[in-house]
Order: C-alpha cells, then sequence, then structure tokens
C-alpha cells in the first residue's frame, strides 16, 4: 500500500481489527501526543481519552437529569388528573358535571380559557353546553381520532373561547368502547409552546376517557350507541 492511497480510514480499520497494537508497542502508547480539542498544545493519548470519557459522562448526566425532571413534571400531571377524577366522582349533581369539569380543569392546569360542548345527552337538557353544535363539528369530533395539538388554525371550536389561543388542544369526547363521539374540549393557552404537534397526548387520553365516562350519568342508557 503506497502513501498516497494509505488513509485515516484503514489507520482506524488497522486498529480496530488489531486491539493488541498498543499493548505490543506500549511505548509508542505513552509516547504518542495529539492534538488537544480546545487548545493549541498536544496532549499523551491517554490524557484525551480520559477527556472523551468526561464528555461522555456529563452528557451522560445531562440524559438523566432530563429524565428525572420529566418523571417529576410527570408525576405531578398525574396528580392533578387524580384530583380532577376526585372531584368528578364527589359531584352529586350530574347536570353539574359539564361546569365541574371545565372549571376545576382551569384550577388544576392552569389554563385561561375552557369550552365544552357535548350533544346526545338528554339528562342535560337544554344547556350553554349544547349550543353552537353544528353538523360539521359533529364530523369533526369523528374524524378526530386523537387530540389535536398545536396553534390555532381556524378550528371552528376555538371559537367558544372568545379569545384566540396562542395553541390549543381539541379532544374529541368518545366513550370508551363506543363509536361515536358525545362532545368536544377546547383547551387554550396564551403560551405558543404549551400544545405543539410533538407532545405527547397520554394525559389528554386520559382526560377524555375520565371526562367521558363521567358525562355518560347524563345520557339515556337505552340510546347509548356501543361499539
Amino acid at each position: 500500500m503506497t502513501t498516497s492511497s494509505f488513509s485515516p480510514d484503514d489507520v482506524a480499520h488497522f486498529l480496530k481489527e488489531h486491539p493488541g497494537f498498543f499493548q505490543e508497542h506500549a511505548e509508542l502508547f505513552s509516547n504518542l501526543r495529539v492534538p488537544h480539542p480546545n487548545e493549541s498544545r498536544a496532549i499523551s493519548l491517554g490524557e484525551r481519552q480520559i477527556m472523551t470519557l468526561r464528555a461522555r459522562t456529563k452528557d451522560l448526566e445531562w440524559k438523566l437529569s432530563g429524565l428525572v425532571h420529566n418523571a417529576n413534571g410527570n408525576e405531578k400531571i398525574s396528580d392533578t388528573i387524580n384530583q380532577w377524577c376526585c372531584r368528578m366522582l364527589a359531584e352529586d349533581d350530574a347536570k353539574q358535571i359539564p361546569a365541574h369539569i371545565i372549571r376545576s380543569l382551569g384550577d388544576l392546569f392552569d389554563l385561561p380559557t375552557i369550552a365544552l360542548r357535548v350533544w346526545n345527552l338528554p339528562k342535560l337538557g337544554d344547556s350553554e353546553f349544547t349550543q353552537d353544535v353544528t353538523d360539521s363539528i359533529r364530523s369533526f369530533a369523528r374524524d378526530l381520532t386523537k387530540p389535536y395539538c398545536g396553534p390555532l388554525n381556524d378550528q371552528e371550536a376555538a371559537g367558544w373561547l372568545g379569545t384566540p389561543p396562542a395553541s390549543l388542544a381539541i379532544i374529541s369526547l368518545r366513550p370508551t368502547g363506543h363509536i361515536e363521539p358525545i362532545g368536544l374540549l377546547v383547551l387554550g393557552s396564551d403560551d405558543a409552546e404549551r400544545f405543539t404537534h410533538d407532545m405527547g397526548t397520554a394525559f389528554l387520553d386520559t382526560i377524555n376517557e375520565l371526562a367521558s365516562a363521567s358525562l355518560l350519568r347524563l345520557q339515556d342508557p337505552a340510546t347509548q350507541e356501543r361499539a
């Protein structure tokens, strides 16, 4: 192999295929000098390896810190949802559940605007929560198989909030085992980063399950549509 054809990749491949090279040439290993990654001076190969290990350790520490932070955040959200569920279970008057859902969510999650509209709940009767429910709203709820999270994008349901939000989440309230949704829940935030397209929706799915189950107390069992 000529000097011109001997590339750095060839050297790397040789060392990888011959792990005992530096053991057989211990003097070369101890005397070999390599450039410092942040300075102009040269350092030993051992020092360079220690620096690499320290950088990897620091990176792992940052990742672990992020995991702990996320775990603490998830635990807080889980506790909040549990408190919300307990409040709904303690509500004796089923007709108060729609108002209770948005009031409790607003308090627990510190959201400035929340809107709820429901349908096919005969026991609720005429209510502010049954107004402005159009055919297009029902169709939108039917097609929404998972919560929408992101910026305001001319969604008709966002008009229920009054003030245009910087970001919002829209949840189709579909009870477990049911084909048709029974409502839409809209959560608005002034923070553009509060609800984003890439965020997880596990907790929003839980809100759907709990809210939908509570609202079923207002539905006539004889008219329930199941899968």
